[in-house]
């Protein structure tokens, strides 16, 4: 039995010392926002408890799913960067980057050349970079795909984008994954789903990639950026794919969100007869202690 660890949304606090300089942009609005809401419901304690429990399950892998910063200032680059090496080793821990890591242009490369080696494919010779999505690397049964839908965008815009380039390559990444007989998992941080966020905030390009999975196929699609631990389904090439979100992983007790969470998918089987569970691990609601919310079964 294969075990993956799926979390998202980290949005690392505190936020570094601003110069002034530093607010001539979009971060302006997200710094508004952060002061005003993400201050007091993102806690950097509540993603040690969720990552402390994560590492007691003892997972074969980890997925991040993206937006481990808030403004993508050059200090949470780094900080960011110290929390991967402490999270797992680079072979360990797979990443795809968020909105908020691309958040006003140039941030994108800033965040591809210091998270690198935890977006680094088997076989890929250049170093990351974001025109080399997607990334394949295989971990036991297992090929985990990590695409990027993050792109800088304007101020009040969350969007994520999916274009024909990307489209192309995770084809031919699927098609060779299913020629190995591997459990096809693929990470992104926007959901490619209609209906699961609002126009501000949704992927452009969602025909596009379910385009791909009727043609090509997958077992699991994770993904971010709606805060919400949610499980829907879109048709693949043989039968219905399971899209998984997850809650933030630093989010506080009684806010609008649930608290703090993370997945854990339990793989097993063989090719065309994949078993997939899920088991849904957070925080309570009077933020004591992490425990299981809920557990349900996507393939068999």
């Amino acid at each position: 039995m294969f075990r993956l660890a799926h979390l998202s949304d980290i949005h690392l606090g505190p936020l570094p010392d601003l110069a002034y300089r530093d607010l001539v942009s979009k971060r302006i609005t997200g710094y508004i926002n952060w002061r005003r809401h993400r201050r007091s419901n993102l806690h950097e304690g509540i993603i040690d408890a969720i990552v402390a429990d994560l590492k007691a399950s003892e997972p074969d892998h980890i997925a991040v799913s993206g937006d481990l910063m808030n403004l993508a200032l050059s200090g949470e680059v780094e900080l960011s960067r110290l929390w991967l090496e402490a999270l797992g080793a680079p072979d360990k821990v797979s990443v795809v980057p968020g909105n908020h890591d691309a958040y006003v242009p140039g941030a994108l490369d800033k965040a591809c050349a210091a998270w690198g080696p935890w977006m680094h494919g088997d076989g890929m010779e250049e170093p990351a970079r974001r025109g080399a999505f997607p990334f394949m690397r295989v971990r036991g049964p297992v090929a985990v795909i990590g695409v990027s839908s993050a792109r800088a965008t304007a101020p009040f815009m969350a969007s994520g984008f999916f274009g024909d380039g990307q489209a192309e390559r995770l084809g031919r990444l699927l098609d060779e994954a299913d020629s190995q007989g591997l459990c096809r998992v693929i990470i992104i941080h926007h959901p490619p789903v209609r209906g699961a966020d609002p126009a501000h905030k949704r992927l452009l390009g969602i025909g596009r990639f379910q385009k791909v999975m009727r043609k090509h196929g997958a077992e699991l699609v994770l993904h971010g950026h709606t805060h919400l631990p949610t499980t829907h389904r879109i048709e693949g090439h043989k039968r219905d794919i399971p899209v998984v979100g997850v809650a933030a992983a630093g989010q506080a007790p009684r806010g609008k969100r649930p608290p703090g969470q993370y997945n854990l998918f339990e793989i097993g089987g063989e090719a065309g007869a994949w078993r997939i569970a899920l088991t849904r691990r957070g925080l309570s609601d009077d933020g004591t202690k992490v425990q299981t919310i809920k557990t349900e079964l996507l393939a068999e």
